[in-house]
Protein backbone atom coordinates (compact mmCIF):
# COMPACT_ATOMS: atom_id res chain seq x y z
CA UNK A 1 0.00 0.00 0.00
CA UNK A 2 1.37 3.36 -0.98
CA UNK A 3 1.86 6.29 1.35
CA UNK A 4 -1.10 8.58 1.58
CA UNK A 5 -3.76 5.84 1.27
CA UNK A 6 -5.40 7.02 4.47
CA UNK A 7 -4.94 10.70 3.72
CA UNK A 8 -8.01 12.80 4.33
CA UNK A 9 -9.83 13.76 1.15
CA UNK A 10 -10.84 17.31 0.36
CA UNK A 11 -14.40 18.28 -0.39
CA UNK A 12 -15.70 19.25 -3.83
CA UNK A 13 -14.36 22.58 -4.99
CA UNK A 14 -17.47 23.61 -6.86
CA UNK A 15 -15.40 24.96 -9.72
CA UNK A 16 -17.33 25.45 -12.97
CA UNK A 17 -16.79 22.90 -15.72
CA UNK A 18 -14.36 23.94 -18.39
CA UNK A 19 -14.12 22.66 -21.89
CA UNK A 20 -11.51 20.12 -22.82
CA UNK A 21 -9.48 21.10 -25.86
CA UNK A 22 -10.79 19.43 -28.99
CA UNK A 23 -8.44 17.90 -31.57
CA UNK A 24 -10.61 18.58 -34.60
CA UNK A 25 -7.77 18.25 -37.05
CA UNK A 26 -6.75 14.76 -35.94
CA UNK A 27 -7.22 12.22 -38.68
CA UNK A 28 -7.77 14.88 -41.36
CA UNK A 29 -7.87 13.37 -44.81
CA UNK A 30 -8.87 9.88 -43.71
CA UNK A 31 -11.81 8.30 -45.47
CA UNK A 32 -13.78 7.78 -42.25
CA UNK A 33 -13.43 11.40 -41.16
CA UNK A 34 -14.59 14.45 -43.10
CA UNK A 35 -12.71 17.74 -43.14
CA UNK A 36 -15.34 19.31 -40.87
CA UNK A 37 -14.90 16.56 -38.27
CA UNK A 38 -17.89 14.36 -39.15
CA UNK A 39 -17.27 10.60 -39.06
CA UNK A 40 -19.01 7.52 -40.38
CA UNK A 41 -20.18 5.27 -37.56
CA UNK A 42 -20.95 1.72 -38.64
CA UNK A 43 -22.35 -1.48 -37.15
CA UNK A 44 -25.96 -1.99 -36.08
CA UNK A 45 -25.48 -1.41 -32.34
CA UNK A 46 -23.23 1.61 -32.80
CA UNK A 47 -25.59 3.23 -35.34
CA UNK A 48 -28.71 2.61 -33.27
CA UNK A 49 -27.04 4.10 -30.21
CA UNK A 50 -25.80 7.12 -32.16
CA UNK A 51 -29.16 8.04 -33.65
CA UNK A 52 -30.87 7.44 -30.29
CA UNK A 53 -28.53 9.91 -28.59
CA UNK A 54 -29.99 13.45 -28.53
CA UNK A 55 -26.46 14.82 -28.03
CA UNK A 56 -25.34 13.35 -31.37
CA UNK A 57 -26.07 15.21 -34.60
CA UNK A 58 -26.57 12.77 -37.49
CA UNK A 59 -26.34 13.94 -41.10
CA UNK A 60 -27.02 10.72 -42.98
CA UNK A 61 -28.34 7.28 -42.04
CA UNK A 62 -27.69 4.53 -44.58
CA UNK A 63 -28.81 0.90 -44.67
CA UNK A 64 -27.84 -1.79 -47.15
CA UNK A 65 -30.53 -3.50 -49.15
CA UNK A 66 -32.35 -5.74 -49.49
CA UNK A 67 -31.75 -8.20 -46.64
CA UNK A 68 -30.06 -5.83 -44.19
CA UNK A 69 -32.80 -3.24 -44.51
CA UNK A 70 -35.52 -5.67 -43.47
CA UNK A 71 -36.44 -4.78 -39.93
CA UNK A 72 -33.50 -2.40 -39.64
CA UNK A 73 -35.47 0.49 -41.14
CA UNK A 74 -38.12 0.33 -38.41
CA UNK A 75 -35.48 -0.01 -35.69
CA UNK A 76 -33.65 3.04 -36.99
CA UNK A 77 -36.90 5.01 -37.21
CA UNK A 78 -37.87 4.07 -33.64
CA UNK A 79 -34.42 4.95 -32.35
CA UNK A 80 -34.50 8.32 -34.10
CA UNK A 81 -37.97 9.08 -32.77
CA UNK A 82 -37.08 8.12 -29.19
CA UNK A 83 -34.27 10.67 -28.92
CA UNK A 84 -36.54 13.59 -29.78
CA UNK A 85 -33.96 15.04 -32.18
CA UNK A 86 -34.44 15.63 -35.88
CA UNK A 87 -32.99 12.82 -37.95
CA UNK A 88 -32.49 12.54 -41.73
CA UNK A 89 -34.48 10.09 -43.81
CA UNK A 90 -33.07 6.58 -43.98
CA UNK A 91 -31.23 5.97 -47.27
CA UNK A 92 -31.32 2.50 -48.78
CA UNK A 93 -28.20 1.60 -50.80
CA UNK A 94 -26.70 -1.67 -51.97
CA UNK A 95 -23.89 -3.13 -49.91
CA UNK A 96 -21.21 -2.17 -52.41
CA UNK A 97 -22.26 1.49 -52.35
CA UNK A 98 -22.46 1.49 -48.56
CA UNK A 99 -19.02 -0.12 -48.37
CA UNK A 100 -17.58 2.58 -50.63
CA UNK A 101 -18.48 5.20 -48.01
CA UNK A 102 -16.50 3.44 -45.28
CA UNK A 103 -12.91 2.39 -44.59
CA UNK A 104 -11.79 -0.80 -46.30
CA UNK A 105 -12.78 -3.99 -44.47
CA UNK A 106 -15.23 -2.13 -42.19
CA UNK A 107 -17.66 -4.65 -40.69
CA UNK A 108 -20.73 -2.46 -41.12
CA UNK A 109 -23.48 -5.11 -40.73
CA UNK A 110 -25.54 -3.19 -43.27
CA UNK A 111 -25.83 0.07 -41.30
CA UNK A 112 -23.88 3.33 -41.14
CA UNK A 113 -24.49 6.91 -40.04
CA UNK A 114 -22.54 10.08 -40.81
CA UNK A 115 -22.37 11.95 -37.50
CA UNK A 116 -20.78 15.01 -35.98
CA UNK A 117 -18.44 14.40 -33.01
CA UNK A 118 -20.00 14.31 -29.57
CA UNK A 119 -19.56 17.39 -27.36
CA UNK A 120 -16.50 17.10 -25.14
CA UNK A 121 -16.97 16.10 -21.51
CA UNK A 122 -14.61 17.69 -18.97
CA UNK A 123 -13.25 16.00 -15.86
CA UNK A 124 -15.13 18.57 -13.79
CA UNK A 125 -18.39 17.33 -15.32
CA UNK A 126 -17.60 13.81 -14.12
CA UNK A 127 -16.82 15.06 -10.61
CA UNK A 128 -20.13 16.89 -10.53
CA UNK A 129 -21.93 13.77 -11.71
CA UNK A 130 -20.25 11.73 -8.97
CA UNK A 131 -21.35 14.29 -6.39
CA UNK A 132 -24.94 14.40 -7.66
CA UNK A 133 -25.26 10.61 -7.75
CA UNK A 134 -23.59 9.98 -4.39
CA UNK A 135 -26.85 9.69 -2.37
CA UNK A 136 -28.30 7.17 -4.85
CA UNK A 137 -25.34 4.89 -5.51
CA UNK A 138 -23.36 2.63 -3.21
CA UNK A 139 -20.32 3.17 -5.36
CA UNK A 140 -19.21 5.58 -8.07
CA UNK A 141 -16.48 4.34 -10.38
CA UNK A 142 -14.38 5.76 -13.21
CA UNK A 143 -11.78 4.01 -15.35
CA UNK A 144 -8.48 5.76 -16.07
CA UNK A 145 -6.36 4.44 -18.96
CA UNK A 146 -2.66 5.27 -18.90
CA UNK A 147 -1.56 5.60 -22.54
CA UNK A 148 -3.80 2.91 -24.04
CA UNK A 149 -3.46 3.50 -27.77
CA UNK A 150 -5.47 0.75 -29.49
CA UNK A 151 -8.92 2.12 -30.46
CA UNK A 152 -10.50 -1.33 -30.28
CA UNK A 153 -9.19 -1.87 -26.77
CA UNK A 154 -10.44 1.53 -25.65
CA UNK A 155 -13.79 0.84 -27.28
CA UNK A 156 -14.06 -2.50 -25.49
CA UNK A 157 -13.23 -0.82 -22.16
CA UNK A 158 -15.99 1.71 -22.83
CA UNK A 159 -18.39 -1.18 -23.38
CA UNK A 160 -17.45 -2.73 -20.04
CA UNK A 161 -17.66 0.65 -18.33
CA UNK A 162 -21.18 1.16 -19.67
CA UNK A 163 -22.21 -2.37 -18.67
CA UNK A 164 -21.14 -1.85 -15.06
CA UNK A 165 -22.35 1.75 -14.75
CA UNK A 166 -19.00 3.55 -14.60
CA UNK A 167 -19.28 7.33 -14.81
CA UNK A 168 -16.55 7.79 -17.43
CA UNK A 169 -13.43 6.45 -19.09
CA UNK A 170 -10.56 8.93 -18.73
CA UNK A 171 -7.62 8.97 -21.15
CA UNK A 172 -4.60 11.17 -21.76
CA UNK A 173 -5.23 13.48 -24.69
CA UNK A 174 -1.91 13.00 -26.50
CA UNK A 175 -1.60 9.24 -26.09
CA UNK A 176 -5.08 7.91 -26.74
CA UNK A 177 -7.08 7.30 -29.91
CA UNK A 178 -9.77 9.66 -31.11
CA UNK A 179 -13.39 8.52 -31.16
CA UNK A 180 -12.90 6.84 -34.53
CA UNK A 181 -15.42 4.54 -36.23
CA UNK A 182 -13.29 1.54 -35.19
CA UNK A 183 -13.48 2.65 -31.56
CA UNK A 184 -17.23 3.26 -31.82
CA UNK A 185 -17.74 -0.18 -33.43
CA UNK A 186 -15.78 -1.90 -30.63
CA UNK A 187 -17.77 0.03 -28.03
CA UNK A 188 -21.02 -1.32 -29.55
CA UNK A 189 -22.98 1.80 -28.64
CA UNK A 190 -21.26 2.50 -25.31
CA UNK A 191 -19.58 5.62 -26.72
CA UNK A 192 -23.02 7.25 -26.63
CA UNK A 193 -23.57 6.21 -23.00
CA UNK A 194 -20.27 6.54 -21.15
CA UNK A 195 -18.21 9.73 -21.68
CA UNK A 196 -14.68 9.39 -23.04
CA UNK A 197 -12.91 12.17 -21.13
CA UNK A 198 -9.57 13.55 -22.29
CA UNK A 199 -7.11 15.09 -19.85
CA UNK A 200 -3.69 16.67 -20.48
CA UNK A 201 -1.94 14.73 -17.73
CA UNK A 202 -2.99 11.47 -16.07
CA UNK A 203 -1.10 12.06 -12.81
CA UNK A 204 -2.70 15.47 -12.34
CA UNK A 205 -6.10 13.97 -13.13
CA UNK A 206 -5.55 11.34 -10.43
CA UNK A 207 -4.67 14.08 -7.93
CA UNK A 208 -7.87 15.92 -8.84
CA UNK A 209 -9.88 12.74 -8.40
CA UNK A 210 -8.30 12.13 -4.99
CA UNK A 211 -8.98 15.72 -3.96
CA UNK A 212 -12.65 15.04 -4.71
CA UNK A 213 -12.96 11.88 -2.66
CA UNK A 214 -11.90 9.12 -5.07
CA UNK A 215 -9.62 6.28 -4.06
CA UNK A 216 -7.25 5.60 -6.96
CA UNK A 217 -6.47 1.90 -7.35
CA UNK A 218 -3.86 0.93 -9.94
CA UNK A 219 -4.02 -2.55 -11.45
CA UNK A 220 -0.59 -4.19 -11.40
CA UNK A 221 0.08 -7.91 -11.85
CA UNK A 222 2.96 -7.63 -9.34
CA UNK A 223 0.82 -6.15 -6.56
CA UNK A 224 0.55 -8.12 -3.32
CA UNK A 225 -3.09 -7.30 -2.57
CA UNK A 226 -6.03 -8.36 -4.71
CA UNK A 227 -8.79 -5.96 -5.66
CA UNK A 228 -11.28 -8.03 -3.65
CA UNK A 229 -8.98 -7.95 -0.64
CA UNK A 230 -8.74 -4.17 -0.77
CA UNK A 231 -12.50 -3.99 -0.07
CA UNK A 232 -12.87 -0.59 -1.69
CA UNK A 233 -16.09 1.36 -1.32
CA UNK A 234 -17.39 4.82 -2.13
CA UNK A 235 -15.81 6.60 -5.10
CA UNK A 236 -13.11 4.58 -6.87
CA UNK A 237 -10.90 5.25 -9.89
CA UNK A 238 -9.57 2.07 -11.49
CA UNK A 239 -6.26 2.86 -13.20
CA UNK A 240 -5.01 0.56 -15.95
CA UNK A 241 -1.83 0.79 -18.00
CA UNK A 242 -1.17 0.00 -21.62
CA UNK A 243 -0.88 -3.65 -22.60
CA UNK A 244 2.66 -4.87 -22.23
CA UNK A 245 4.05 -1.71 -20.64
CA UNK A 246 1.57 -1.52 -17.77
CA UNK A 247 1.36 1.52 -15.54
CA UNK A 248 4.09 4.13 -15.91
CA UNK A 249 6.13 4.84 -12.78
CA UNK A 250 4.68 8.29 -12.10
CA UNK A 251 1.14 7.02 -12.65
CA UNK A 252 1.76 4.10 -10.31
CA UNK A 253 3.14 6.42 -7.63
CA UNK A 254 0.09 8.68 -8.02
CA UNK A 255 -2.27 5.84 -7.05
CA UNK A 256 -3.37 5.29 -3.46
CA UNK A 257 -2.75 1.56 -3.74
CA UNK A 258 -1.85 -1.13 -6.23
CA UNK A 259 -4.01 -4.23 -6.62
CA UNK A 260 -4.17 -7.25 -8.90
CA UNK A 261 -6.65 -9.73 -10.28
CA UNK A 262 -6.05 -13.24 -8.81
CA UNK A 263 -5.16 -15.00 -12.09
CA UNK A 264 -3.10 -18.18 -12.35
CA UNK A 265 0.56 -18.16 -13.24
CA UNK A 266 -0.18 -19.71 -16.62
CA UNK A 267 -0.41 -16.25 -18.20
CA UNK A 268 1.44 -13.08 -17.28
CA UNK A 269 -1.45 -10.64 -17.63
CA UNK A 270 -4.92 -10.09 -19.04
CA UNK A 271 -6.06 -8.20 -22.09
CA UNK A 272 -6.76 -4.57 -21.14
CA UNK A 273 -10.52 -4.74 -21.72
CA UNK A 274 -10.78 -8.08 -19.87
CA UNK A 275 -8.91 -6.65 -16.89
CA UNK A 276 -11.19 -3.62 -16.84
CA UNK A 277 -14.31 -5.80 -16.98
CA UNK A 278 -13.13 -8.03 -14.13
CA UNK A 279 -12.15 -5.05 -11.98
CA UNK A 280 -15.48 -3.29 -12.58
CA UNK A 281 -17.39 -6.49 -11.81
CA UNK A 282 -15.47 -6.90 -8.56
CA UNK A 283 -16.38 -3.36 -7.52
CA UNK A 284 -20.05 -3.96 -8.29
CA UNK A 285 -20.28 -7.50 -6.89
CA UNK A 286 -21.21 -6.54 -3.36
CA UNK A 287 -23.18 -3.36 -4.07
Amino acid sequence: MLNGFMAKRKTLSGRPARAVSSRKNAGRGRKDRKKDGAVWIYGVHAVLAAISNPRRNCRRIVAASPQSAQGLESRLAEAAQSCGAERPRLEIRDRRELGSLLPRDAVHQGAAALCDPLPETALEDVLEDARDNAPNAAQAAVVVLDQATDPRNVGAVLRSAAAFGALAVIVQDRHAPQATPALAKAAAGALEITPLVRVPNVSRALKTLKDHGFWCAGLDARAVETLAGADLSGKVALVLGAEGAGLRRLTSESCDLLVRAPISGAVESLNLSNAAAIALYELRRNT
